[in-house]
């Protein structure tokens, strides 16, 4: 948990360059942040945290650092922050190295995982401190603290104590904390962590309405995919200190670049086969192919240029997948298996499929008529725009 030495320390900014007009409605400037082989290695002779890590984020963007624990997101949020120094490398704001400059000093808004507001002020005191240390005047405190809350629809509880205020709400004011100082970055260490799953589900919402309303360039560190592809413009997956993909939410989820990013994002069928044959283009720049795998005969997928003759990953998601009892009948583009598992949520049913070529799940919709049911043997298909080859290179983890 963050101590008050180091909330007061990251709130106490010295003076920043101007970001608008000082009328609170006029549009703000947007900072664009550049991280250029940016390495943390915490001891010698070991594995960097973060390894040459470059990555840009548009002024206005909202981009989400994602991977599973220990795989350097929070340590780079850290070193953007200014909380830990960098092995080695730089961290720009539009184009200015601040690398080296002090944390109070960076015109950054933080939003911890504990949210870290001081429990002995009232929420308006809370929201308003950043500007007390800026040295800002009693009556504009009062006026942008008020106008952050409205922001965050918290105004009516103001003079509330911070204990008395529910996880969500606890949220918003820390939220409306780090962007009443119109921070240059605002920064967001899993702040939904902490909150029950529908809340968390609300909050996204929210957080995104608030972003794009206020218009500040946003790292935001979560370790749930569901966040990040519902949130940001473009997500960093990150795994082992590289970032294994970066891209919109839409590129990450149909167009994965690795095994590790197939399987992380969403759910994926991961099946390996040879690439045959090249038989036509198709969409972005991409071509059909043939591809084959034991005991699956032939069939087609997409994939980007120069796959031929090669042997790749083919990822199938879970609801590209149909599924029907077998019969005699020979489909392209399918397997048969017995299904071992099913489960019904509301408007899905979900499967798990045992096939020859290891176990296989498949979701289709609960409206579907005749669904197959546990023991029944099974052919499962997709259209070939729906399948897609990994990278070679990437494939066969070069």
């Amino acid at each position: 948990m963050q101590t008050n030495q180091t909330i007061a320390a990251s709130e106490r900014s010295a003076p920043i360059r101007a970001r608008g007009t000082g009328d609170s409605g006029a549009r703000r400037e947007q900072a664009k942040l550049s991280l250029v082989d940016l390495t943390k290695q915490y001891s010698a002779g070991t594995d960097p945290a973060v390894d040459k890590l470059n990555m840009e984020i548009e002024s206005g963007h909202l981009v989400a650092l994602l991977g599973p624990s220990g795989c350097g997101k929070t340590t780079t949020l850290r070193m953007v922050a200014g909380l830990m120094e960098p092995t080695s490398g730089s961290i720009l704001i539009d184009g200015a190295d601040i690398t080296s400059t002090p944390v109070h000093k960076r015109g950054m808004g933080m939003v911890f995982q504990s949210y870290a507001l001081f429990p002995h002020m009232n929420v308006l005191d809370n929201v308003s401190f950043g500007l007390k240390m800026r040295k800002v005047d009693r009556e504009q405190q009062r006026k942008r603290a008020l106008e952050a809350l409205a922001m965050v629809k918290l105004e009516h509880l103001a003079k509330r104590r911070v204990k008395e205020l529910s996880g969500g709400q606890q949220q918003r004011i820390a939220l409306a904390r780090a962007l009443v100082v119109e921070p240059t970055l605002l920064l967001l260490d899993e702040p939904l962590s902490n909150l029950d799953a529908k809340l968390r589900e609300s909050m996204r919402t929210e957080i995104r309405m608030l972003q794009q309303r206020s218009r500040a360039t946003t790292l935001f560190v979560t370790h749930d995919q569901d966040e990040a592809l519902d949130m940001a413009d473009r997500i960093a997956v990150m795994n082992g200190g590289l970032i294994e993909q970066f891209g919109a939410p839409r590129d990450i989820y149909r167009r994965p670049r690795t095994r590790f990013v197939a399987d992380f994002i969403g759910r994926a069928n991961l099946l390996d086969v040879a690439v045959e044959a090249e038989l036509a283009p198709a969409d972005h720049g991409e071509k059909l192919y043939r591809i084959a795998a034991p005991s699956f005969g032939s069939g087609g997928a997409v994939g980007r240029p120069g796959l031929e003759g090669t042997d790749t990953t083919l990822v199938l998601r879970p609801h590209n997948l149909r599924v029907r009892r077998a019969d005699d009948a020979e489909e392209a583009n399918s397997l048969r298996g017995t299904v071992v598992s099913m489960t019904y949520t509301g408007d899905a049913v979900g499967y798990r499929v045992t096939t020859t070529q290891g176990d296989f799940v498949a979701e289709v919709t609960s409206s579907s008529s005749d669904l197959p049911s546990a023991g029944d043997h099974v052919q499962l298909s997709w259209d070939p725009a729906d399948a897609y080859l990994l990278p070679h290179e990437e494939a066969t983890g070069r």
